[in-house]
């Protein structure tokens, strides 16, 4: 479903990422670790076109995306959740969510109830302006707002960081049931114990390079606390 192959990246002169290559497959749920600073999310941010390639290529069902904006690859079926409140802080949560409805290429409103059906702790507060939600239900709308536009690929930068437990739980119960519906991830997560659980595949970075990737059976087999230096 998605390649990256060879991929070179960076920002201004400085390159982040050195000869990346890794793969989702239909269905599966692929999960990026490593330490801070070692180039996870400019990975994400090179498949949804925020940074540039300056080497290598990246395709999506067999489409190079090389050129589209991040707006085009939503259209073509990816999902985006980034660090932190991706939001609209002063709409209400139903406002977030009809928003990118109407901006969806679907436009299918039952995605908005299949996405408060997977959140309902968001049900009451459908009302509430977004930037007054405590941390982890933003996290929570920021999934549904992606989850609106029926994406076929859904990629997570970090969606439990931050977040009191109890919303941990429903973000990976969440993220079960996706995963139990087909739908193929690509998840950043730093919390070994969640990605073990959750994960079908690895990739492990190190300074911009794999230094791992496999299964997630192979993974349990591995030293992986000397892998992620942690």
């Amino acid at each position: 479903m998605l390649s990256v192959e060879v991929l070179e990246a960076g920002y201004g002169g400085a390159q982040v990422l050195f000869g990346v290559s890794m793969e989702v497959g239909d269905g599966r749920l692929t999960c990026v670790m490593g330490r801070d600073g070692v180039g996870k999310t400019t990975l994400l941010n090179v498949v949804m076109g925020v940074v540039p390639v300056s080497g290598g290529s990246v395709t999506f069902e067999g489409r190079p995306l090389t050129g589209l904006r991040p707006d085009q690859r939503v259209r073509l079926g990816i999902g985006y959740v980034p660090q932190g409140h991706d939001t609209f802080p002063q709409l209400s949560v139903m406002g977030n969510l009809m928003v990118t409805l109407e901006a969806s290429p679907h436009k299918d409103a039952t995605a908005v109830d299949d996405a408060l059906e997977l959140f309902p702790g968001l049900g009451p507060l459908l009302k509430r302006p977004a930037g007054n939600l405590p941390g982890g239900r933003q996290r929570q709308l920021a999934m549904a707002r992606a989850l609106v536009t029926r994406p076929r690929l859904l990629i997570l930068d970090e969606p439990t960081e931050g977040v009191e437990p109890s919303i941990i739980l429903e973000i990976e119960e969440a993220i079960e049931r996706l995963r139990a519906s087909g739908l193929a991830m690509l998840l950043v997560e730093r919390h070994l114990d969640l990605a073990l659980r959750l994960a079908d595949d690895f990739v492990i970075l190190d300074a911009g390079r794999v230094v791992r990737s496999g299964t997630a059976e192979e993974l349990k087999g591995e030293d992986v606390h000397r892998l992620l230096a942690v």
